[in-house]
């Protein structure tokens, strides 16, 4: 894959970059730990410029971050009442939970946005319920990019720093991004066990 990803770099530069990271949005498999330490290891070897590289990156996954949450803005909390309705244990969810959910989100999206662009995994997801829970554009478009540039900003630099060493970063990256989905099933795990359902909307 790595290769395969250089090679697209090579030959399309900035905007090879831009499609690798809107596609690591929206298909989180293709991992960003790979694409941005390899372009920044381009930007060493003086092929492209750092904040270039940065700069695509970012606008890249911004444009993948804004489809997510566009097709969950449209779709919205509300079309979901049925679903939770009948599969609430298995989405760990009832309506009190997601009235709760929308009075946090409303003070602390921004933060949960923001932050949330630079936690590995977490991110892929973060634009979904800041679209069902419809935060304003604003403010998402400005905390998203913010997080969103830091992420790229940080492994772009790295393979920079790094150069031929750059895969150390997917090495490290790993098991953090292992462990936060290992906390994240144990957690779903609990919610389903100690679930109760609960009336009202």
């Amino acid at each position: 894959m790595a290769q395969w990803i250089q090679q697209l770099v090579d030959q399309l530069g900035y905007f090879g970059i831009a499609v690798l990271m809107f596609v690591e949005t929206v298909f989180p498999p293709l991992p960003s730990e790979v694409i941005m330490p390899l372009a920044g290891l381009r930007a060493a070897r003086g092929a492209l410029s750092l904040p270039g590289v940065i700069a695509a990156g970012a606008a890249g996954a911004m444009t993948g971050n804004l489809c997510w949450y566009a097709v969950a803005r449209m779709l919205g909390i509300d079309r979901l009442h049925g679903l939770i309705d009948r599969h609430g244990r298995w989405l760990t969810l009832g309506w009190e939970e997601v009235e709760r959910a929308k009075s946090w989100f409303g003070r602390h999206g921004a933060l949960f946005v923001c932050v949330g662009r630079i936690v590995p995994t977490v991110r892929s997801v973060v634009s979904i319920p800041a679209g069902l829970l419809r935060m304003p554009l604003g403010p998402f478009l400005f905390w998203s990019t913010v997080g969103t540039a830091a992420w790229t900003a940080i492994l772009a630099a790295a393979g920079f720093l790094l150069g031929q060493r750059y895969g150390v970063v997917d090495r490290l990256m790993g098991p953090f991004s292992t462990g936060i989905i290992v906390v994240l099933v144990l957690w779903y795990a609990w919610r389903v066990a100690t679930w109760r359902p609960r009336h009202g909307r």
